[in-house]
């Protein structure tokens, strides 16, 4: 749903602290939906199915969802993700119906209609939710709408995504499986990563402006290696709201300052490990030469710096293990 860095920086994750509060439990029941329970979302208190059979999702949730195996019948295209995709997920996201593009606004509300679900979840920020027709889609069944934060925050995002559509025992599966992947990593690499000082070149400055984006804890090309032991020092100038928290854009003259004291540098790649034009830039600085730690050798490339669910963040575990394994010899 994001096209620019602007909305990017609005499109991180939904907080932790409200979602077990958030969730509910059965409310009652209904002759057509059966079961029902109270869910906050972002538009509100919603009355939802306890037991969806028939979801439809759109942006973040897309991804989410299919990884948690909820019994979906129409979805938005999600092309940014396709590449972080398992083959499975791939295959079912190909056979599904497309009710949605890539932008809130190309909503398809007679394909979602025809989809007959007996839940909508919309996974878009809450800027966002004002290029969806909410009261056209209420029409056809409820919807909740959970969308993004603050980057790391994709974590509390996908599980309140996967409870609203029943699908949290497929969810906490994946959800098992990365966290063991990354506390054995986190073994692996306690005796060097906790060490470091650790810098972030995001993939998101802006070369016209001739500004780079640095990155620190908590966001996107961040948070992952987080998990490791990897720790990102500093914080934003002038902290604003979701993704301008955890990261800023600075002139690539005030390069130096960003990273003089960083030990070790880490940068976003794209999935096939090509450097964007955005990171690029930085690169060919003689500022960045001249940085201690890209003296010294310590500069690793960060591959699937965008993931937002489980399955996809095991896929930037084993990117970071291989570029870090050179601080093990």
């Amino acid at each position: 749903m994001f096209s620019s860095p602007q909305l990017r920086i609005v499109g991180a994750l939904v907080l932790a602290a409200t979602l077990t509060a958030g969730c509910g439990s059965s409310a009652g029941s209904d002759a057509d939906s059966g079961p029902t329970r109270q869910f906050a979302a972002d538009n509100g208190t919603i009355t939802i199915p306890v037991k969806p059979k028939r979801v439809v999702a759109t942006g973040y949730a897309v991804p989410a969802l299919l990884e948690s195996g909820a019994p979906l019948v129409g979805i938005s295209t999600w092309k940014r993700g396709l590449p972080l995709m398992s083959a499975a997920d791939r295959k079912t996201y190909e056979e599904l119906p497309k009710i949605a593009g890539e932008s809130a606004a190309e909503t398809n509300y007679q394909a979602i209609a025809k989809a007959e679900p007996d839940l909508i979840i919309v996974g878009v920020p809450k800027v966002v939710l004002g290029d969806i027709n909410m009261k056209r889609l209420t029409s056809i069944a409820p919807v909740v709408a959970i969308g993004p934060t603050v980057p790391k925050a994709w974590r509390e995002l996908s599980q309140k995504q996967a409870d609203a559509a029943g699908a949290l025992k497929g969810f906490d599966a994946v959800r098992g499986s990365y966290e063991q992947k990354a506390a054995k990593l986190a073994e692996k690499y306690k005796s060097v990563l906790p060490k470091l000082k650790f810098g972030h070149v995001g993939a998101y400055g802006e070369v016209s402006k001739g500004s780079f984006e640095r990155e620190f804890n908590g966001s996107w090309g961040t948070n992952v290696a987080q998990d490791m032991g990897a720790n990102y020092y500093g914080r934003v100038k002038v902290m604003g709201k979701g993704a301008k928290s955890v990261s800023e854009y600075p002139s690539i003259e005030e390069m130096p300052a960003a990273f003089g004291q960083a030990d070790a540098i880490t940068y976003s790649v794209d999935v096939d490990g090509s450097v964007p034009p955005e990171v690029q830039y930085v690169l060919d600085s003689p500022l960045w030469k001249n940085l201690p730690a890209v003296k010294a050798g310590m500069t690793f490339p960060l591959r699937y710096t965008e993931a937002a669910t489980y399955r996809q963040a095991e896929l930037t575990l084993d990117a970071a293990d291989k570029a870090f394994s050179r601080l093990l010899k």
